[in-house]
């Protein structure tokens, strides 16, 4: 197959999938809400019982674990680059890319867990 049509199908795929993964998320939703009402639950228990799984699920620290994940990967290929043009060697970007998004992901954890101990504290 030719490049072009290749290129035609990667978004094509990336969308299917996505509608997929959503239309799923929606069906099996509905299927749990349906299962609750067979068994007799009222609308306020549903309620309830959809409140305080959205409460144990909710982790306020995840836009910060993001950033810093994604700053360390910022880090990783800007080193990286600067690296292979000071020795002419290609494998220091994907080098840096790994090894500094890794670190970041365990920054990340650390500093998360840090605050977490924190605010249960208060």
């Amino acid at each position: 197959m030719a490049v072009e049509v290749i290129g035609v199908f990667i978004p094509i795929i990336f969308i299917v999938v996505t509608g997929l993964v959503i239309v799923s998320a929606i069906y099996l939703r509905s299927k749990e809400k349906q299962m609750l009402i067979e068994k007799g639950f009222s609308a306020d228990q549903i309620r309830e019982f959809f409140a305080e799984r959205a409460k144990e699920k909710k982790d306020s620290f995840v836009l910060m674990q993001i950033g810093i994940v994604a700053i360390f990967l910022g880090l990783g290929i800007g080193l990286g680059m600067m690296f292979e043009d000071w020795t002419s060697k290609e494998y220091w970007t994907v080098l840096f890319i790994f090894t500094l998004t890794g670190a970041g992901f365990i920054i990340a954890n650390l500093v998360s867990r840090k605050y977490k101990a924190g605010s249960e504290k208060q």
